[in-house]
C-alpha cells in the first residue's frame, strides 16, 4: 500500500516545526456572486494561529546563525499582537525573554494570549506619531537600550520579514495553484506577506496582479499613488494589523500594483460573514481583506477566468472581545 507523504507523517521535534504549509481552500457561499474563482490562504493553520509565524520564526533562526541571537537573550519587539505571539511561543521553546511593546489598539484577548505565553507586555497609546516618546516603536526601542543582552526584532524595517514570505508562501501558492493564479490579495501593514510573496509569484508570471489591502486612517494607498507621505490621512481606526501611520520599508511598494481601503464596519461585519458562510473563524484583518476583495470585485478588477487567491492572515479567537463581541460591535454603531 503507498501513503502520501505529508508534513504531518513524522514525528515532531516541537512545534515550530509545523509552521508553514498551510491550506487553500476554495470559497464557495462568500464569493458565488462575483466574477472568477476564489481561493483562501489560511493562515490560521499555523500553530501561533496567524501568518506572523513565519516571520518570527526566519528572523529568530537568522539571529541565531549569525550569533546575534546568544543564549538567555531577551527578544524586543512592536506588535500589534500576533507576531507577539508568535514571537513569545519561539522564545518558550527556545529559551529566551520576551518583552513586547503593544499598541492600545490590540484586543484585550490579544494581550492576556501574549502575558500567558510569558511575555513581559507594554501597552501604548496607538494615536501618537511614530516618533513620539509613547509610540510603541519608542518605547521598544528605549526598552532595547536599556535591556542588556537584547535582540530588536524590529519587523517594520526589517528585509528578512519580506524573504520569509519569498521563500515560504510566494512558493507554497504558486505551488498549490499549480501556476493558475491570476491575482493576489493581501492585507498590507508591515508589507512583509505582499512584499515577499507578491515577488515570487511576479517572477513566475510577471501578469500576476498583486492587490494591497489597506485600512481607512492609514497612509500607504497614498503613498503607493504620490511617493509621498501624507499625514492629513491619518486618523484613529480599529482594524489590527492593517494599515500604518508611517511607511515601513519592509514593504516593496513596486511589487503591488494596486490598493483598495477598507472601513472597521465593513471589515467586522465581513470576518463575521466569512464565519456564517464558510465555517472559517477568521480574524479582523482577514475581514478586511474578503471585504477589499468584493470592493476590488465590484471594480471590474476580476472576470470569469481570474483565479483571486486571498491571504486569511489571521484567527478569530484573538477577537472575542471585539468584532465577534455583539455589545463591542453595537457600542461602535456596527450593529443594531
Amino acid at each position: 500500500m503507498t501513503f502520501r507523504t505529508t508534513k504531518n507523517d513524522k514525528i515532531n521535534n516541537n512545534i515550530l516545526e509545523l509552521v508553514g504549509e498551510t491550506p487553500l481552500i476554495k470559497l464557495q457561499k462568500i464569493t458565488k456572486d462575483l466574477k472568477g474563482a476564489y481561493y483562501a490562504k489560511v493562515e490560521y493553520f499555523n500553530p501561533g494561529l496567524s501568518s506572523k509565524d513565519r516571520i518570527a520564526l526566519h528572523i529568530i533562526n537568522d539571529a541565531e546563525k549569525k550569533g546575534i541571537l546568544k543564549k538567555g537573550a531577551t527578544i524586543v519587539e512592536t506588535t500589534s499582537g500576533n507576531t507577539g505571539y508568535s514571537l513569545a511561543m519561539i522564545s518558550l521553546v527556545k529559551g529566551y525573554k520576551c518583552i513586547l511593546a503593544v499598541s492600545d489598539k490590540s484586543s484585550k484577548d490579544k494581550i492576556s494570549l501574549l502575558k500567558t505565553m510569558g511575555a513581559e507586555v507594554h501597552v501604548c497609546p496607538a494615536n501618537v506619531s511614530a516618533d513620539d516618546p509613547r509610540s510603541y516603536y519608542e518605547v521598544a526601542k528605549t526598552i532595547h537600550k536599556k535591556t542588556k543582552n537584547s535582540v530588536y526584532i524590529n519587523q517594520y524595517f526589517n528585509e528578512l520579514n519580506i524573504d520569509a514570505h519569498y521563500r515560504t508562501t510566494g512558493r507554497e501558492i504558486w505551488q498549490q495553484t499549480k501556476g493558475k493564479i491570476t491575482h493576489l490579495v493581501v492585507a498590507s501593514g508591515t508589507g512583509g506577506t505582499i512584499s515577499g510573496a507578491g515577488k515570487f509569484l511576479k517572477e513566475q508570471n510577471p501578469a500576476i496582479k498583486i492587490l494591497g489591502v489597506d485600512a481607512d486612517g492609514s497612509v500607504l494607498k497614498k503613498y503607493h499613488e504620490t511617493g509621498a507621505l501624507d499625514p492629513n490621512e491619518i486618523k484613529p481606526y480599529r482594524i489590527e494589523g492593517l494599515g500604518k501611520s508611517l511607511i515601513p520599508t519592509a514593504t516593496n511598494f513596486d511589487v503591488i500594483d494596486t490598493y483598495e481601503k477598507v472601513g472597521d464596519k465593513d471589515a467586522a461585519l465581513t470576518a463575521r460573514e466569512i464565519v456564517q458562510k464558510e465555517g472559517l473563524f477568521c480574524g479582523y484583518t482577514s475581514g478586511a481583506v474578503m471585504q477589499a476583495t468584493k470592493q476590488y470585485a465590484a471594480l471590474g478588477t476580476f472576470d470569469k477566468e481570474s483565479f483571486i487567491v486571498i491571504v486569511f492572515p489571521d484567527h478569530g479567537s484573538r477577537y472575542m472581545s471585539k468584532i465577534y463581541s455583539d455589545a463591542w460591535m453595537q457600542a461602535q454603531g456596527f450593529i443594531d
